[in-house]
């Protein structure tokens, strides 16, 4: 084994049907007394219970996110965090939910209790978006990196199928792109092998029956550890195509990513034989590109960005931004990868 050094990021997880009852007595852990939450439209229900159980301590509250951090909403947020005089974050729901957390946390260093609905694995990395002017603004600051994430498969559980399955592709992209960045080392390999492992599992039991517990429960334990992986492996090609994507043409963040990984992955992956076929054991495929596009395909979720409202003028404007002519053509219009015999 060659020499590596890996960093394991701090922090919380409490896992289980039922978990959500216990985020109020999370945030007094860590000595927050006036709680501002943010929860999407979907997580109503789920922000009116933490806000009954926060009592005395309920500072404010956000309903409805906007996807990509718009920086208006982002500074409208920062402002309530100071008018409620707030000293910690509560927030429920999608990468949406977090991610504006994040912005908060990112000029006032707020601890935040992450509470996710959906499987983007935003909740277990340090790394923040803000969109302005068409344009997407990522970094990496610990100052957001969630101190506690409550994982309740409950919240999850009535997520429609086509939901469900483009935020497993969001997570999907997260373990697969962590095996060959300049940052991935054998720990964040086998974490991603085994995240593939969980998210394909769950999403194929969540095909057969779309409310059963433990495939909401292997598809968040999956989701936990896409992010660990990705927090610790960086990003590459394939989350700057999406990002560039998403901020510039305002494309849904977790559908990109079923179109575009398989083709990037098609590129990227023979590079890292050994984890590529990890991968495709974790999979169950004989190729991981074409594993990942049958696997988006049959669970309905669209493979190519033209379905997605790009036009092949737009492809070709980001295919130049970004030097990736043939991953952005291939992706636009859907190809199917070839299939590779290892």
């Amino acid at each position: 084994m060659s020499e590596f050094i890996h960093t394991f990021l701090p922090g919380r997880v409490v896992f289980g049907p039922g978990t959500l009852d216990q985020v109020a007595a999370e945030a007094e852990l860590l000595g927050v007394r006036r709680v501002l939450l943010i929860a999407t439209n979907s997580a109503r229900d789920a922000a009116d219970v933490v806000e009954a159980e926060l009592n005395d301590r309920f500072a404010g509250r956000i309903d409805g996110v906007t996807q990509h951090v718009p920086t208006e909403v982002a500074t409208a947020a920062r402002a309530k965090a100071q008018e409620t005089s707030t000293d910690g974050l509560v927030a429920i729901g999608g990468g949406s939910a977090i991610g504006l957390a994040k912005a908060v946390a990112l000029t006032s260093g707020l601890p935040i209790v992450a509470v996710p609905t959906t499987y983007a694995g935003s909740e277990m990395t340090p790394v923040w978006g803000e969109t302005a002017g068409g344009s997407k603004t990522t970094g990496t600051d610990l100052k957001v990196l969630p101190r506690t994430v409550v994982y309740d498969p409950v919240l999850s559980q009535h997520l429609p199928k086509k939901v469900t399955a483009a935020s497993v592709a969001n997570a999907m992209a997260h373990c697969v792109e962590a095996i060959w960045t300049p940052k991935a080392d054998p720990i964040t390999e086998t974490t991603a092998v085994e995240g593939v492992r969980a998210l394909a599992a769950g999403l194929r039991q969540v095909l057969q029956a779309r409310t059963d517990l433990d495939a909401r429960s292997n598809l968040l334990y999956g989701a936990c550890l896409g992010g660990s992986a990705l927090a610790t492996a960086g990003t590459g090609l394939h989350h700057k195509l999406c990002h560039l994507l998403g901020g510039t043409y305002n494309l849904p963040h977790a559908e990109t990513h079923a179109a575009v990984l398989p083709q990037v992955t098609r590129i990227k992956a023979p590079a890292v034989p050994q984890a590529k076929a990890r991968l495709e054991d974790a999979l169950q495929t004989d190729d991981l590109a074409t594993g990942l596009f049958d696997l988006f395909t049959e669970a309905g979720i669209p493979t190519n960005l033209k379905d997605l409202g790009l036009t092949q003028e737009q492809a070709r404007e980001a295919a130049r931004a970004f030097d990736a002519d043939e991953i952005l053509t291939r992706a636009w219009a859907g190809t199917r990868p070839e299939g590779v015999t290892r």
